[in-house]
């Protein structure tokens, strides 16, 4: 229904700021991730030339005015990207709750001409600013009446436009997806978590972990996904009664079968079904009472909402601070206040109160004893994680599971990536739940062809999920040369289906075995790959498994490599990253290690643009600027290596900046998979597998499995917002072969948005934001992907 006008591109220089004031506060909790939307907000603002203004500690620093509220430049938020918590401080605000505080703050925004709002905090801090946007005109009304402002000001500021972005460790905002400061406080959480782990497993010990969420259970559930805990309390979802005996029970049986240690997750808030607290303590006393087992408490706390923030609310953060900008710019009289969420891979705007409203029947479900209905409303994200949960952590006893007679091949393809295990985990305790053997396959097709192929049980792929690189060994060589002896194997251990997860070598294996069904009747079986690949260069799906993890790797070494420079004169990095063609790591760490170029294959350079972005810097670091850093893909360009880029700024800079490089290498394949990554890929495994079983009983003919369509050979990808099922051969034409990787990328879009924050002229298309959406309640059986 949108009309002919909205079908030309918009673009973002072409909107004017001129003339407007946009302050930003932050309120409420802090959360990591906070400076970087402040940051992205001022320079933004200050990109289209309106007036920015920090207010300092949120609504308290609006009520007492003076310097509190202050005009800011591009330098003001310089090297704040890193830093966790806000560094305009936020204050929980008593006078802002009455209508004098109110009046108080409409004056000082007034005297200033301030008219446009950012606020970064929670519900309630959403709340207040839409209730002050409400009585506006009535507070400029008061204030001209006891002659504090002239009516002229009244005319000219009659409307105050709002727009809020969610900054909240607990994700308990519906509309959203991900809150900023989620995916960081995950980060401590699993550190912490994988630390324990280490500890409990030589004493034999149990761990409560407590962690926080006071109304919501999202830390606590993502959590227990992403370590694989025994048990978790959320106070969505309260344990069924007498669920003493059967967590007791499951503690035991989890020992005797040989696992050393258990770890129970519970959230601050978690309740009974009759609304009764569960604490940390009473779990810890009930598994001490009941089966002896030496038990131990930790209660994380404010740990979660400390520290750096992590790549993805880094980039979070600036692409939905440059969306609240827009829309404040875009705002009219009319426009409902808004909310800037993140919906699948998107931005989109939502109006406020129906979100904060949506929010609050969450609350009232959970008082009342709607429980099921609480999950529903806390949105698709919440209920797939939940429903993953409980598929994965507790094993049916083996006479209540079904009996399918299908053998399902798993195996890891190409080169490493964080958070294959996991995904291979999931495959195989989905697979055995739905009645299927799974059997591994190690070291690739190779390992393939020469037989290496075992059964694989339930208490097999235990602890898997924090677990970095291939534990069943990956390669990265293609099926084609070992056809005959793949197809034999096939045969002897009778096998039906296979998952593939690996990178762009295994969607090119796919092709290769289903081009080669004409001859072996063998490959006549479902197929379906799971993207893995720190590259994320596979075409079909936004995201790779590995991908956020190197991402965290190349932002954390930046920061690294950054802060080495401190105190000495002005230096510029040249760092080099890994991704084969694709420019996805390079162009995604720079937007998060706020780099000033990141040089890569898609977007071709010559000497006159490597010229501009020298004279750029040089004109920085001719300011307060002290650091540059420069990210290059590794094969951007064949001529233009790092080595050239190194001595080209070196030389040009003589006198300014001197330089230095830095090549990152395997480090970005190793360590343990991020908090995202674990649960992408649990997530995402799982959903294959349960698309293997729905093709298997669509194929079963006459006593055996035959499959030769193109739809039966999938590859599995997150698409904008929904996990969608592709045919491999239906990819063949988005793929540029050549370069090995897809000829459309999504990631390309947000390019400006690093160019326009590290201080270029550029232009940026917009025509994907400005609807503005409303709250949408899922029906039951939506299919989507909501990571």
């Amino acid at each position: 229904s949108r009309s002919a006008m909205d079908h030309q591109p918009k673009f973002f220089e072409n909107l004017s700021g001129a003339g407007k004031a946009i302050a930003v506060l932050t309120s409420g909790g802090d959360a990591q991730g906070m400076n970087a939307a402040v940051r992205a907000v001022v320079r933004m603002g200050i990109y289209v030339n309106a007036k920015v203004y920090f207010i300092y500690e949120g609504y308290q620093g609006m009520v007492d005015g003076s310097d509190n509220i202050v005009e800011v430049s591009w330098e003001s938020v310089s090297s704040i990207l890193q830093v966790g918590g806000t560094v305009i401080g936020s204050a929980r605000c008593k006078p802002f709750r009455t209508r004098e505080g109110r009046l108080q703050a409409a004056f000082n925004l007034v005297q200033r001409g301030i008219t446009n709002l950012c606020v970064i905090g929670g519900d309630g801090s959403l709340t207040g600013a839409n209730l002050f946007r409400e009585e506006w005109s009535g507070l400029l009304e008061e204030l001209a009446q006891k002659g504090k402002i002239d009516a002229e000001a009244v005319k000219k500021y009659a409307y105050l436009n709002i727009v809020g972005m969610v900054g909240s460790i607990d994700n308990d905002f519906c509309g959203t997806d991900m809150t900023i400061g989620t995916d960081s406080a995950l980060h401590r959480i699993i550190e912490v978590v994988d630390a324990i782990m280490t500890t409990a497993q030589s004493h034999q010990r149990t761990f409560v972990l407590e962690v926080m969420g006071r109304h919501c259970g999202y830390l606590a559930l993502v959590s227990a996904l992403a370590c694989g805990a025994d048990w978790v309390f959320i106070p969505e979802y309260p344990p069924e009664e007498g669920w003493e005996d059967t967590m007791c029970v499951k503690l035991s049986e989890n020992r005797a079968r040989k696992k050393r240690l258990n770890i129970i997750i519970v959230a601050e808030g978690a309740i009974d079904c009759h609304n009764k607290p569960i604490t940390s303590e009473k779990v810890k006393d009930l598994v001490v009472q009941r089966l002896g087992f030496d038990t131990r408490v930790t209660i994380l706390g404010h740990v979660q909402r400390g520290g750096t923030p992590s790549a993805f609310d880094r980039i979070l953060a600036s692409r939905m601070g440059v969306e609240a900008v827009l829309a404040l710019l875009e705002a009219t009289p009319d426009t409902p206040a808004c909310v800037v969420s993140l919906s699948g891979n998107q931005a989109v705007r939502l109006p406020l109160m129906e979100c904060v409203q949506m929010t609050q029947e969450v609350q009232k479900a959970m008082d009342e004893g709607r429980f099921l209905e609480a999950v529903r409303l806390r949105g698709r994200s919440f209920e797939n994680n939940l429903n993953t949960y409980k598929l994965l952590s507790h094993k049916r006893p083996d006479a209540e599971l079904p009996k399918t007679n299908f053998n399902v091949a798993v195996l890891n393809v190409g080169a490493p990536a964080a958070g294959m295990n996991a995904a291979v985990r999931a495959a195989v305790r989905v697979g055995i739940t739905e009645g299927h053997k799974i059997f591994a396959v190690i070291d690739g097709f190779e390992g393939f062809a020469r037989g290496k192929i075992k059964e694989i049980s339930w208490g097999d792929v235990g602890g898997w999920t924090g677990q970095g690189g291939s534990i069943l060994g990956t390669k990265r060589t293609l099926p084609a040369k070992y056809l005959e002896k793949i197809a034999e194997q096939m045969r002897t251990n009778n096998i039906n289906a296979l998952m593939v997860i690996g990178g762009f070598e295994a969607y090119l294996g796919l092709l290769e075995l289903s081009a080669a069904r004409e001859k072996y009747d063998e490959f006549c079986v479902p197929m379906v790959m799971v993207p893995a690949t720190v590259s994320n260069n596979v075409p079909g799906s936004d995201f790779s498994i590995g991908a956020d993890t190197a991402l965290n790797t190349i932002t954390d070494t930046c920061d690294r490599i950054k802060q080495s420079a401190s105190g000495t004169k002005r230096r510029v990095f040249i760092i080099e990253t890994m991704g084969g063609y694709c420019g996805y790591l390079a162009n995604m760490g720079a937007l998060a290690a706020g780099a000033d170029a990141a040089y890569i294959f898609e977007e071709q350079f010559d000497i006159r643009e490597l010229q501009a972005n020298v004279e750029h810097l040089t004109e920085k670091m001719k300011t307060s600027i002290q650091r540059g850093l420069v990210l290059r893909n590794e094969n951007c360009n064949e001529n233009y290596t790092t080595d050239f880029i190194y001595q080209l700024y070196s030389e040009e800079g003589k006198g300014v900046f001197d330089c230095r490089k830095n090549v990152l290498g395997h480090m970005q394949q190793g360590g343990a998979p991020s908090p995202f990554d674990r649960n992408f890929g649990t997530k995402i495994s799982a959903k294959a597998m349960q698309w293997i079983s729905k093709k298997l009983k669509e194929t079963y003919r006459k006593g055996k499995v035959f499959a030769n369509t193109d739809d039966s050979v999938c590859l599995l990808g997150m698409r904008r917002r929904n996990l969608v099922f592709q045919p491999v051969a239906e990819l063949k034409s988005e793929t540029d072969f050549v370069h090995r990787i897809p000829k459309e990328q999504w990631w390309l879009k947000l390019r400006p948005l690093m160019k326009i924050l590290a201080k270029y002229k550029t232009s940026y298309d917009v025509s994907d934001s400005g609807q503005l959406e409303h709250v949408a309640m899922l029906p039951k059986e939506a299919e989507t992907g909501a990571i």
